[in-house]
C-alpha cells in the first residue's frame, strides 16, 4: 500500500504501554502507515477501559504487564464493554500461560514486542477482518506446555502471596479463612513442584499463569 495513501476511514488504534519512550515510538511508527490512525495513548491498566469508551477505536494493542491493572484484565473489561473493539495482546513476554489467558479474556492476537513494525501492522488488518492472529513460536510453546494445572483461586492466593503478605494478610484480602489459604498455598506449591510460595509465585509468573 503506497505511503501517500490515505483511505477514507482509517483503522483506529488504542496503545497501552507503560514505557513512555516504547508507547511514543511505536504510536509514532503505526501513524506512518497510511491506514492506521493511533487515537489514545495509555499508560496504565485501569485508563484502557475509559480511553476505549471516549475514542471508539477498532483494535486496541494492550501490553500485559502495566500498573495499576493487567492487560489481561482490560482484555476481558474491553470484551464486555466495548465489544465492537477488537484486542491484540503486545508483549516482551511471550510464556505460553499468557497465550492461553489473554484468548479466554477475548484477545484476538498475541504478539512480542521484537517483531517488526510491519509485521504489527499486518497483524492490525488481519484482526479486524476476524482472524486471530498469533506469534507462531508461542503458539507451538503453548500446545506443549499444555494448561495451567493451577485454579483459579490458586491463582488469587498466589498472587496475594507477593510483598511477603502473611497468611493473615492474604485470608483478609480475599475474604477466605487462614486454613483455607494455607490449603490453597499448599496445592499450589505442590502443582509447581516448588518448595514454598515464594518458588511457587516465580514459577507460576515463569509459566504465564498468575
Amino acid at each position: 500500500m503506497p505511503r501517500d495513501y490515505r483511505p477514507a476511514k482509517s483503522i483506529r488504534v488504542l496503545l497501552a504501554e507503560d514505557q513512555g519512550m516504547m508507547r511514543g515510538a511505536l504510536a509514532l511508527l503505526l501513524g506512518m502507515e497510511p491506514d492506521l490512525e493511533v487515537v489514545a495513548q495509555v499508560g496504565t491498566g485501569d485508563a484502557i477501559v475509559d480511553a476505549a469508551l471516549t475514542y471508539r477505536p477498532d483494535v486496541a494493542l494492550l501490553d500485559i504487564e502495566l500498573p495499576n491493572r493487567s492487560g489481561l484484565d482490560a482484555a476481558a473489561d474491553l470484551r464486555d464493554q466495548v465489544p465492537d473493539c477488537r484486542v491484540l495482546i503486545l508483549t516482551t513476554f511471550g510464556r505460553p500461560g499468557y497465550l492461553r489467558r489473554a484468548m479466554e479474556a477475548g484477545a484476538v492476537g498475541f504478539l512480542v514486542k521484537d517483531g517488526p513494525v510491519d509485521d504489527l501492522a499486518v497483524a492490525i488488518r488481519r484482526v479486524l477482518t476476524g482472524e486471530t492472529v498469533i506469534d507462531p513460536a508461542l503458539a507451538a510453546a503453548a500446545l506443549s506446555a499444555g494448561p495451567s494445572p493451577l485454579t483459579a483461586r490458586e491463582c488469587d492466593v498466589l498472587r496475594a502471596s507477593a510483598d511477603g503478605a502473611t497468611v493473615a494478610d492474604i485470608a483478609a484480602d480475599l475474604h477466605l479463612s487462614e486454613s483455607t489459604v494455607r490449603n490453597y498455598l499448599s496445592s499450589a506449591i505442590g502443582k509447581t513442584g516448588t518448595r514454598n510460595r515464594a518458588e511457587a509465585l516465580r514459577a507460576a509468573r515463569q509459566q504465564g499463569w498468575v
